[in-house]
């Protein structure tokens, strides 16, 4: 069966600092890159992968994330699309703003609806039930039609995008995916089944 694998990019400078990154554009730290390197040899270890091609947003920090692991498994000359339909949410205000501070301005309850609610949108920012009204057309119509077709596809994105596409994958309802986070440089990885579309989750 195809081989589906996602992964959240590795530590970025903001991630860092704590702050409220989203869209904009950090690079990674030494431990990102690290991060990245652990991902791919992870990958080699337990299922040698072949992918047929892979996808990114087009913020930095994801693009890097790709490379190294590519580099790691032997596959840097994969084919690889990027879209801003995979970029972070976009966190409005909150960018670059950090994350004790913002709880210290609006308020602990508050600041952990913006990141964790389904249907909370910071001041000028997306929800995540945004940021699925972009990743979910997506991945139907671009990423998909490769896991039909018997491809084995890569995914490097970030920790609400791929939230979102956790609830397509796995069943999550808006109520249980805010108790989803995903750690940067841990890929996620799924047999995929042509015959019946399905998603089955396998072990680290």
């Amino acid at each position: 069966m195809p081989l589906f694998v996602i992964v959240r990019h590795g530590q970025s400078q903001w991630n860092s600092e704590n702050r409220f990154t989203g869209s904009t554009n950090t690079p990674l730290t030494d431990l990102g890159r690290h991060e990245a390197r652990e991902a791919g040899v992870l990958l080699k270890s337990n299922q040698p992968p072949n992918f047929g091609i892979g996808f990114t947003s087009v913020l930095q920090r994801a693009i890097e994330t790709m490379a190294i692991i590519l580099a790691e498994i032997g596959q840097a000359d994969l084919p690889v699309d990027r879209s801003e339909a995979l970029n972070e949410r976009m966190y409005g205000d909150l960018q670059g703003m950090n994350k004790h501070e913002a709880e210290t301005r609006f308020g602990a309850d508050q600041v952990f609806r913006w990141r964790r609610g389904y249907t909370d949108q910071p001041p000028n920012g997306e929800s995540l039930a945004d940021t699925y009204a972009r990743v979910i057309p997506y991945f139907r119509k671009a990423i998909l039609p490769h896991l039909q077709a018997g491809q084995s596809v890569l995914v490097v994105a970030h920790g609400n995008s791929l939230r979102a596409l956790l609830m397509e994958l796995e069943h999550i309802s808006p109520e249980d995916i805010e108790k989803v986070e995903l750690a940067t440089g841990i890929p996620r990885q799924y047999d995929f089944d042509p015959a019946t579309d399905n998603f089955r989750l396998l072990p680290v």
